[in-house]
């Protein structure tokens, strides 16, 4: 399947540098592009895309502030945030948001377009030069009561969870404990679902806003 994407950036050059990028990968066709905030709502309603690259800072209404528009609709697209600056702010902004996915503007195109097709598969990705701010932002945030669900899980599904929150990925993950990698697919799935959540990025909020990973702990194999 063909992978409709609209680019949101107030300038001309990036949108076009990243139109360069997204439709040099077969399979991704861009269908639209927005110079602010307001325009980005406008076109992605009007086009309804699978997945739209959102720029944090735009004028009229900023990256933030359409990501949330659009995430209350009914079907949303799937909402990837870039930024030049890797700031705190930023970054946990745009979390909070709930998108799904982070990109810094100078990551590599390949960067660029794995974010894409996670996102479109219904995965997400944050840029790994951003990750360990993830864990620094979130952790300095005091625990919240733990859900009844998280009482839910078994001890692979719990350490599971871990691993995600640490930023392991699938293959990483499955290294780790020993496991088949569609095991650990099963086991993600799983906590996703019993946690009522959308993505791995939900994973790694819910998991160090509510004490499950603190900072420095590593999860080891049962």
């Amino acid at each position: 399947m063909t992978i409709r994407l609209v680019i949101a950036d107030d300038q001309a050059m990036i949108r076009a540098g990243l139109r360069l990028v997204a439709e040099s990968e077969p399979g991704i066709e861009v269908a639209g592009e927005a110079a602010d905030g307001f325009e980005a709502v406008e076109v992605t309603r009007r086009l309804r895309p699978d997945v739209l690259l959102l720029d944090i800072a735009m004028p009229r209404l900023d990256g933030i502030g359409a990501a949330k528009l659009l995430l209350g609709d009914p079907q949303p697209p799937r909402i990837i945030m870039l930024t030049t600056f890797n700031t705190g702010d930023n970054l946990k902004a745009a979390l909070r948001a709930r998108v799904n996915g982070f990109l810094l503007k100078t990551s590599p195109p390949e960067h660029l377009l794995e974010a894409v097709r996670a996102a479109a598969a219904g995965a997400a990705l944050i840029d790994p030069t951003v990750a360990p701010q993830v864990i620094d932002d979130f952790a300095s945030l005091p625990d919240l009561a733990a859900p009844a669900e998280l009482g839910s899980l078994s001890e692979r599904e719990l350490q599971v969870l871990r691993m995600v929150a640490q930023g392991l990925s699938n293959p990483e993950i499955a290294r780790g404990l020993g496991i088949g990698e569609a095991t650990v697919k099963t086991h993600v799935a799983r906590v996703l679902h019993k946690l009522r959540l959308r993505d791995r990025i939900q994973a790694v909020v819910f998991a160090y806003e509510t004490g499950v990973v603190r900072p420095g702990e590593r999860a080891e194999p049962c």
